[in-house]
């Protein structure tokens, strides 16, 4: 008889731990499903991330050209020393033999190499003969990248206008901050990888993004008449022992500057030397009172106003003139003179008596209509408004002080644009320095820009021949005449507060003259400002000679003939002379009243 096999019931516990596998199994099959499936790319860029490590390559920045094409600033290629520590075997020694050649010291080169890792910079744009010092030196895990780094072919020249880029490739100051979207490009970048033991390969196949180069920048200024601005501005400077100074030379018509000297000077190649305070731009940062050049827009709120007429007599009380408890004196006493006489004459006396005529509303009117008060739009960082207080805020006295240059803060841009304005027949312009960019896509030239209008043409020519007779001989200008050309302008010689008492200083001046050449065709205007001269501070002895030696030079440059041998035509570069002929159209759509006194373009689209 057959035996059935007996069925030995397994003991509980197994069933339970097998009903666990099972369902852990199902678990991780599921997770596989998720990772492999739902996560996948997440999962394989967190691999990556664990395999590789990525390295910035900057672009390389737009070139920086002057208004003939003469390079300002550029980008050269420069080395830079990494390291990958994981592959340095003795980081002290490694650390001792690269120290003098990095001009780094010892303990922090070796703080980086002792840590291990992949990739880290030891010293970025080292020079060439540098980095041949230290490739004899044959240290493994020591290695080069080529970045660009940016030099400045002009040294101090143009310093404070361009300004100048950082060590991360980003605009810091001047033209290179307010354009670095511009100049800056797109960067690339290196990937390294890692093998199982941490080791890189480098660079790992072609995966390598070239950096895209950024646009190129043409400047309205020219190096010539840069180099002429500044040189005669050193020169003021060291004679007189002044502080500092400021020279800028304008186009008239189209608003365009040809040159923005500033002293104390400053190198953009030696930033490191320098402090931030020589950084500054104070030709459109800082504003002084401009004393008796602000007379000008006095003279032309008064003639604009039918108020007086350039022969109209005014009499200067021989030098004397009590104004709300106060007393105003003249530098020379004079009795009773024509308005043209006292404007040539620089007379605080009658240049009160008129600005009494047209009284606080008009004068504030036509202060900030020649654009006191407010940032002109030119295409630079920090440019500051000046200091224009509102009409609440005045004196009984302030309209005397504010007609003669006191009680206002200007910038030695805003004053140069509103002499302009006079030279051009009565249009303010919007300052600039960019005249185009360039890129991938071509050329982009920037427009000239009228803000507005801010006196008849009309007013300006009668204004023009009261400022020529400031630099006649019984001017307080004669040293600004130059020999063959008709010079009109305006001196100026005004105390600075002393900040300790809060009052005039009796030995603090700042020294300007403003002008514009030829008087009745003008291709220049030109601003200086000397500020602190010791010893004589008179503007007509100290700015106007220096106006007198840098416009003859630019004129000569620009090949502007003297009067007596000038032709019919105007001749300067087609561009200025299209800017020329563009406002006088703009002008006679004026009178037909087809055109607004506000933001007109003229010259070409953007």
């Amino acid at each position: 008889m057959i035996q059935r096999p007996k069925i030995v019931l397994k003991h509980p516990r197994f069933y339970t731990l097998l009903a666990l596998m099972a369902f852990g199994f199902i678990l991780i099959s599921l997770r596989l499903v998720v990772v492999q499936g739902l996560q996948h790319e997440e999962w394989l860029a967190r691999a990556e991330q664990a395999q590789e490590k990525s390295v910035e390559i900057e672009a390389e920045r737009g070139t920086i050209y002057d208004r003939k094409g003469r390079i300002l600033a550029l980008d050269t290629e420069r080395p830079s020393v990494y390291a990958i520590p994981a592959e340095i075997k003795e980081p002290l020694a490694a650390s001792r033999r690269l120290a003098p050649l990095l001009g780094l010291s010892q303990k922090n080169i070796f703080k980086k190499l002792r840590k291990g890792g992949q990739f880290v910079w030891l010293n970025r744009k080292i020079s060439p003969e540098k980095m041949a010092q230290i490739e004899k030196e044959n240290i493994k895990g020591i290695g080069f990248i080529t970045e660009s780094k940016r030099i400045y072919p002009k040294g101090a020249l143009f310093g404070h206008l361009i300004g100048f880029a950082g060590l991360d490739n980003q605009g810091l100051e001047g033209i290179e901050r307010k354009y670095n979207a511009t100049l800056q490009g797109k960067n690339g970048g290196l990937i390294l990888e890692r093998d199982a033991f941490g080791h890189s390969v480098f660079p790992k196949g072609f995966n390598y993004i070239r950096p895209s180069p950024g646009s190129d920048l043409t400047l309205t200024v020219d190096e010539i008449i840069q180099y002429i601005s500044e040189r005669e501005l050193d020169a003021i400077v060291e004679k007189t022992g002044a502080e500092g100074g400021t020279v800028i030379v304008m186009d008239p018509w189209s608003g365009e500057i040809l040159s923005m000297a500033v002293r104390p000077e400053f190198d953009p190649n030696r930033v490191k030397t320098s402090q931030p305070s020589q950084w500054r731009n104070r030709a459109i940062t800082d504003f002084y009172e401009p004393g008796s050049t602000f007379k000008i827009i006095t003279a032309a709120a008064a003639l604009e106003e039918n108020l007086i007429h350039p022969d109209d007599l005014v009499d200067c009380e021989e030098g004397t003139y009590p104004v709300r408890g106060t007393v105003i004196h003249d530098h020379n006493a004079i009795g009773t003179v024509s308005f043209r006489q006292v404007i040539a004459k620089s007379s605080n006396i009658g240049t009160i008596k008129v600005a009494e005529i047209l009284g606080a509303d008009r004068l504030l009117s036509y202060a900030k209509a020649f654009g006191f008060g407010e940032r002109l739009g030119v295409d630079l960082v920090g440019e500051s408004p000046g200091m224009l207080r509102s009409r609440k805020n005045w004196s009984s006295r302030s309209l005397a002080s504010i007609a003669i240059g006191q009680e206002i803060g200007v910038t030695p841009l805003q004053m140069v644009t509103a002499t302009s304005a006079v030279a051009n027949g009565g249009w303010l312009m919007t300052p600039r320095i960019v005249k185009e960019t360039s890129s991938g896509k071509g050329l982009r030239e920037k427009a000239a820009l009228i803000r507005r209008r801010v006196v008849s043409e009309e007013t300006t020519e009668q204004l023009v021949q009261i400022l020529k007779e400031v630099v006649s001989e019984n001017g307080t200008a004669r040293l600004a005449s130059i020999p063959g050309y008709a010079v009109a302008g305006k001196t100026g010689t005004a105390q600075k507060i002393d900040s300790a008492t809060g009052r005039y200083s009796r030995d603090k001046y700042v020294s300007s003259f403003v002008g514009f050449v030829p008087a009745d065709n003008p291709v220049i205007s030109i601003l200086v400002m000397v500020d602190e001269p010791k010893g004589i501070a008179w503007g007509g002895e100290i700015a106007a000679p220096v106006f007198a030696n840098i416009a003859k030079d630019v004129l000569h440059y620009l090949k502007i003939p003297p009067q007596r041998e000038r032709p019919k035509a105007k001749p300067w570069e087609r561009d200025i002379d299209r800017d020329r002929k563009s406002l006088k159209r703009v002008a006679a759509k004026e009178k037909e009243g087809r055109v607004a006194h506000a933001m007109v373009r003229i010259g070409p689209r953007q």
